[in-house]
């Protein structure tokens, strides 16, 4: 792909993400994925559990001093959970294509290094991250170039021995064209060069919304079926130091 062709790709998956955001903020309340409705914090705190996990397991939890990207923050995203895990704020980065969004975020983070651009093109050196982490981002990508370069874009500033953490969801959901889940192999193969751990997590959310509200114990029950569960998390470490290692392909 010539250049010319790159920028003309990028530039219409950018105007078909922004037209739907807009659609979303129209059609869909606020309150609807509020980290206070109990199946967002149902499902945010099993997310968070087993991310945290995973990134010790593979020795790869973020230290003090690390700097940590995440692309497409949304709102917030997982940076409040990076300040609870013990990073500073100004360690905290990230990129958002939706201003708004970017600058409800710089409200809540004024410290952190919070940009409005896009996502195939970072604008940070080679090797900067110790931690980058994309969630929900790629399925909201329908472009396999684009993803593709923003997969690309990801390694590039990840630091060797720094952790990609990945969270999306596996299926596509048949009421929503304008996303596209994205299973295991196509993970893998916008990432080769990247080994980890691939899980699954999260019950349903229209079983979560259902169920969570009223019988917590019984949401915890059924999410640990692994046929109910629709996301998939990774930590995926870029080997190439010293503190490299043979890192497993783990699945479930």
């Amino acid at each position: 792909m010539n250049a010319s062709d790159r920028a003309d790709f990028v530039a219409a998956e950018r105007e078909r993400i922004q037209l739907e955001y807009h659609r979303r903020a129209r059609e869909i309340s606020p309150d609807r994925y509020a980290a206070w409705q109990p199946a967002s914090r149902f499902m945010l705190e099993s997310r968070n559990r087993m991310g945290a996990a995973m990134l010790h397991r593979l020795d790869v939890f973020p230290q003090p001093g690390d700097q940590c990207l995440e692309v497409g923050f949304g709102n917030i995203g997982w940076l409040s959970e990076l300040i609870g895990w013990g990073v500073s704020e100004s360690n905290l980065h990230g990129i958002e294509l939706y201003p708004d969004r970017a600058n409800k975020a710089r409200e809540i983070l004024p410290a952190a290094d919070l940009r409005t651009g896009d996502a195939a093109e970072l604008p940070w050196e080679d090797g900067t991250f110790r931690l980058v982490i994309a969630s929900t981002l790629f399925t909201s990508v329908l472009d396999n170039d684009v993803r593709r370069l923003i997969a690309d874009e990801i390694v590039r500033v990840l630091q060797p021995g720094g952790a990609l953490l990945w969270y999306d969801f596996a299926y596509n959901n048949p009421r929503n064209p304008n996303v596209r889940g994205i299973g295991r192999a196509e993970i893998r193969k916008l990432f080769p060069a990247l080994r980890g751990e691939i899980r699954t997590v999260t019950l349903a959310p229209p079983l979560t919304r259902l169920i969570a509200p009223r019988w917590w114990t019984l949401a915890t029950f059924l999410e640990a079926i692994p046929l109910l569960r629709t996301h998939l998390i990774a930590v995926l470490v870029k080997e190439g130091n010293a503190d490299s290692r043979s890192l497993p392909q783990a699945e479930e």
